[in-house]
């Protein structure tokens, strides 16, 4: 993998094997990630891997595909001219997660994984799933007990032998570990690199879409994937030489876990914090992985983390299904923080709308 190194110690990423943290205890992340250029676009190769050079993918490799990105941009209502949606519940899956899953499998077939585990709330099991499902690579799944129906369902229809964990979702990610200690390859959404670039390219549609860069994005934050992605895909559009400054960016998390936004008021490091309940599953994360690196974007571009409680998200929920958007809950995280602060945001606003709602069943 190209450019892959620990942020601790600063050894790159081996030439073989899989390993998902270094042999330091330090978490593998891109120095630098290749630059936005519209001369490395393929534009007749489908969804994100019209971005192949984008990747960071060592050719030759077969790409494990099912027709992920691409996904619409879209006004957020007939009379919004300034504020628009990102569709990510299109993907083949029904969530964002399917990008980075697409990468990392591709990568984990490039090193002949045949079995694999992941840990999940319900959506990166789901894309795991269906994507191992997809390269022929055997899977499971550690999901906490308390994940929704739909999803687990979802994980078991592709043929991933699922594992409910009793406690709270840290006691999920204590399983697989356990299971990663004796050598089976763990496809971690959250430890895993290799997916950065796949979210990196819902940035490089959305500045194709638009014709520019964002004035803000909002995005909700659990490990912090989606968001850091994100920034790092805006952050080669901008070293590209393409625009001038990055997004205001605008994370959200749930007023029931909320590491990364007590570290970002408090100033000070993220604290692991006790998970209280919320509907919004995909940011209960008591330990988010790429959190520092979060914080550290969000104070060098002096953005902002907002925090929503359940009244707030509930309402949310269901005014964007009356605007025509059924999306999960942890989606209507980005709409509530959007009517929290709008006096503040930059325009065009983008709010991330991570998975469909069919995944979740809210009253």
């Amino acid at each position: 993998m190209q450019g892959v190194y620990c942020t601790q110690c600063g050894k790159p990423y081996p030439a073989s094997g899989t390993p998902f943290q270094c042999t330091c205890g330090g978490i593998f992340d891109f120095r630098e990630f290749p630059r936005y250029s519209v001369q490395d676009v393929h534009k007749n190769a489908p969804g994100l891997w019209r971005y192949f050079n984008l990747l960071g993918l060592q050719e030759p490799v077969n790409p494990v595909s099912l027709g992920e990105g691409n996904t619409a941009l879209v006004p957020i209502s007939e009379s919004a001219e300034d504020v628009f949606v990102k569709l990510e519940y299109q993907n083949p899956t029904g969530s964002y997660k399917d990008r980075g899953t697409a990468v990392l499998m591709t990568f984990l077939k490039s090193r002949n994984v045949d079995y694999a585990v992941e840990d999940s709330s319900g959506n990166a099991g789901a894309s795991f799933a269906a994507y191992a499902a997809r390269a022929g690579v055997m899977a499971r799944v550690y999901v906490p007990e308390s994940a929704s129906g739909p999803k687990r369902s979802q994980i078991e229809a592709y043929g991933a032998e699922l594992v409910a964990v009793p406690g709270p979702r840290s006691n999920a990610a204590k399983a697989v570990l356990e299971e990663a200690s004796r050598g089976t390859a763990y496809a971690s959404h959250a430890f895993m690199p290799m997916g950065l670039t796949g979210i990196a390219t819902i940035a490089y549609e959305i500045v194709e879409q638009l014709g520019k860069i964002p004035g803000t994005i909002i995005s909700p934050v659990g490990h912090g994937g989606l968001l850091y992605g994100i920034m790092r895909g805006f952050e080669a559009v901008v070293k590209s030489g393409f625009a001038q400054q990055e997004p205001f960016y605008l994370g959200v998390q749930s007023k029931a876990c909320n590491p990364v936004a007590r570290a970002f008021v408090t100033r000070e490091r993220i604290v692991e914090l006790p998970s209280g309940e919320t509907i919004a599953e995909g940011v209960k994360v008591s330990n988010p992985v790429r959190g520092d690196a979060i914080l550290s974007h969000i104070r060098r571009t002096q953005g902002k983390m907002s925090v929503i409680d359940e009244d707030q998200l509930l309402c949310a929920y269901h005014e964007l299904a009356d605007l025509g958007f059924f999306a999960e809950p942890t989606s209507a995280l980005a709409y509530a923080a959007l009517q929290q602060e709008i006096n503040i945001l930059p325009k065009p606003v983008v709010l991330i709308l991570t998975g469909a709602g069919a995944k979740t069943r809210i009253s």
